[in-house]
């Protein structure tokens, strides 16, 4: 029997169906922290993508004896000198949003002309088992670049600024169908997705 289910360490509901569905092959019961409503915020200190993942799966399936996978993944801006980085969901303040994240950073590049506007997402992921042993590990990242304004309902995040410059469309104009192939979520879960089936004991469909 597989072992499972597997905790996706996240309450946001929009990235665990990303995460849901780019885990699907694994034929388990894919479940968010929205499930847990008890379940404690880990306090993401780490200096890097991957130590904040690590960290959160880590505390996270100690709590709920439960195999969990984290992620931990932002913006970096070249001409920001890599902002907002580790601090992409709280980029403008501790109650931020993501509608204030996005009016900051464009903010902060009024007047950078839009060939300057480079810029990678970039995604690492952490596996824990329920003893909080991390067990596996992936990053990723996903070239592009800032849009001049927000254009698209679709994602979240800073999902309708960065724009994929080949198609000239912004991850909020993408369909999910082309962005679970191009995102940075996306290309580490495939390269974790391998460790993950082993971990649990499953062969992916």
């Amino acid at each position: 029997m597989p072992v499972g289910p597997l905790v996706i360490g996240s309450a946001n509901r929009k990235k665990w169906a990303e995460l849901a569905e780019l885990f699907s092959p694994l034929g388990v019961v894919v479940k968010s922290l929205a499930d847990f409503p008890n379940c404690p915020r880990v306090p993401e200190t780490g200096r890097s993508f991957a130590e904040n993942a690590a960290l959160k799966a880590s505390a996270l399936a100690r709590h709920l004896a439960q195999w969990v996978l984290a992620d931990d993944s932002g913006l970096c801006v070249d001409a920001l000198g890599g902002e907002p980085g580790v601090y992409s969901a709280r980029y403008s303040g501790p109650h931020a949003t993501d509608a204030a994240n996005n009016r900051l950073l464009l903010e902060k590049l009024a007047g950078v002309p839009l060939e300057q506007r480079t810029a990678q997402f970039v995604c690492a992921m952490a596996l824990s088992d329920p003893a909080g042993q991390i067990r596996a590990t992936a990053e990723a990242s996903c070239r592009g670049r800032i849009a001049l304004q927000p254009r698209g309902g679709g994602g979240f995040g800073y999902d309708p600024l960065f724009e994929i410059i080949e198609y000239r469309r912004t991850f909020g104009e993408l369909s999910p169908d082309v962005k679970s192939v191009l995102s940075h979520r996306a290309r580490a879960a495939r390269l974790i997705l391998p460790r993950v089936a082993e971990a649990l004991s499953v062969r992916p469909r």
